[in-house]
C-alpha cells in the first residue's frame, strides 16, 4: 500500500500544479486576441515573442482545461481553446488541421502531421466527456475519420506527415505520434462504445509489436527496425507501458510483455540517480544525457504499476529538482544544471497525466 505521507505530497504538487501552472496559462501566457496560448513563458511566467502557433498545443491546453473543467475559470477557457482550434487550424478546403499558424493568425506549415490529429482526437474525447455538446463530438468524428481514410497505411500504421493536400511526403511511420494516436484511441474508447476505434487500436498495437520494438529487450524503437541510426527513448517505454498496462483490453498482449521488459532495461540503462535520460542506443550507450521533465513525470507515472516501487521517493525527486516556486524546469543537462529556463504550453499535459496516476494509486 502506498506510504500515507505520499498523499500530502501528492497534495502539495497538485496545489502547485492548480495555484502555480494553471495560472500561467489563464494570464500573461494566453494570448487573448488570437484565443491561444503562447508557445512558451521564461522563467517569470511572460510570454516569449510569438514566432508560430501549434494546433497541437492549442489541443493539449484543451485537454488540460476539460480535465479541469470545475477549476475557476476552466470551462470557459477550454470553450474558448476549442473555438481557436477550429477557427484558426482547421483546413476548409482539404480537410484535417494545419500544423501552425504564424504570429498573426495565417497558416504558416500548411502540412497535416499526425502527432497533432492524435492531440485533437484525444482533446475532444476528453472534452466531449464534460460538456455533450453536439459540436464537439463532431469534431471528434471528423478528426478520427481523416486519420482512418488519410493517414492510415493499411496494416494498422499511419504516416507521420503529409502535405496540406494529403500529398505523401516520404516520412512513414515513427513511434512518437503512433504512441499518442494508441493515447487518442484508449480516450475515445474511454467515453464511447466505437467498434472501428477498438479495431482501428488493436490492429495498431498488434503493428508496434511487429515493427517497431526490438525482440531482445522489447524495447520500442524511434524508428521502424531497421532503419539506420535507430535509437530508443526511456521516457517512451515509460508511456507506452502506462498506457497498454491501465487498458483492459491491452493488458496480457504481445505488446504489454515487451513492454514489461523494456521497462526493466530503460530503467537499467537510462535512469541515473532516479534521473530520466533523453536518448540511448540499443546497447545502452547514451546519446544525450539531457533530463527532460516529461520524461520524469512518465516515469513517476509508470512506476505506479510496478510492485514494490518508491513512488514517493520518485515524487520527491519531481518536486526538489524538477518543480519551483514559478512553475517548472523544463530541462536539465547531463550534468544536473538548468539548461531551459522557459516553460513550454505543451507541458502542463504531461505534468498532469502524471499526477492523474498518482492520484489513482494514493
Amino acid at each position: 500500500m502506498p506510504d500515507p505521507s505520499l498523499h500530502a505530497a501528492l497534495a502539495a504538487t497538485q496545489a502547485h500544479f492548480r495555484d502555480t501552472v494553471l495560472p500561467l496559462w489563464q494570464g500573461a501566457g494566453f494570448n487573448t486576441e488570437l484565443g491561444l496560448p503562447f508557445e512558451a513563458v521564461n522563467a517569470t511566467g511572460q510570454p516569449l515573442p510569438a514566432q508560430r502557433y501549434r494546433a497541437m498545443a492549442c489541443a493539449r491546453q484543451l485537454y488540460v482545461f476539460s480535465s479541469l473543467i470545475d477549476q475557476p475559470g476552466a470551462r470557459e477557457h477550454a470553450a474558448t481553446l476549442f473555438r481557436s482550434l477550429q477557427r484558426h487550424f482547421h483546413d476548409a478546403e482539404h480537410g484535417g488541421w494545419f500544423y501552425s499558424i504564424d504570429a498573426q493568425g495565417a497558416p504558416l506549415d500548411r502540412r497535416k502531421d499526425l502527432y497533432t490529429h492524435a492531440f485533437i482526437v484525444f482533446a475532444c474525447a476528453h472534452y466531449w466527456e464534460k460538456v455533450r455538446e453536439p459540436l464537439v463530438e463532431s469534431v471528434l468524428n471528423a478528426a478520427l475519420e481523416v486519420i482512418a481514410t488519410r493517414f492510415s497505411t493499411g496494416d494498422g500504421l499511419h504516416e507521420a506527415l503529409l502535405g496540406e493536400d494529403w500529398s505523401d511526403q516520404g516520412a512513414g511511420p515513427l513511434q512518437n505520434p503512433l504512441m499518442h494516436l494508441a493515447e487518442a484511441f484508449l480516450a475515445t474508447l474511454a467515453v464511447r462504445d466505437d467498434k472501428p476505434t477498438q479495431a482501428a487500436l488493436l490492429a495498431l498495437c498488434e503493428a508496434m509489436q511487429a515493427r517497431f520494438v526490438e525482440p531482445e529487450h522489447g524495447i520500442m524503437l524511434e524508428k521502424p527496425r531497421g532503419a539506420v541510426d535507430n535509437w530508443f527513448e526511456p521516457g517512451h517505454q515509460f508511456e507506452w507501458l502506462f498506457l497498454v498496462q491501465t487498458s483492459p483490453l491491452l493488458q496480457g498482449s504481445a505488446l504489454h510483455r515487451s513492454l514489461q521488459r523494456a521497462f526493466a532495461y530503460a530503467q537499467g540503462t537510462g535512469v541515473q540517480d532516479g534521473v530520466v535520460m533523453a536518448m540511448l542506443k540499443l546497447d545502452g550507450e547514451v546519446l544525450d544525457a539531457t533530463q527532460r521533465i516529461w520524461a520524469q513525470a512518465e516515469y513517476l507515472r509508470a512506476l505506479t504499476l510496478r510492485p514494490d516501487a518508491d513512488v514517493g521517493a520518485q515524487l520527491q525527486v519531481l518536486r526538489e529538482r524538477f518543480l519551483h516556486g514559478a512553475g517548472w524546469h523544463e530541462c536539465r543537462d547531463g550534468k544536473g544544471m538548468v539548461s531551459r529556463t522557459d516553460m513550454p504550453s505543451t507541458t502542463p499535459y504531461h505534468l498532469l497525466t502524471c499526477y492523474q496516476g498518482l492520484q489513482a494509486f494514493v
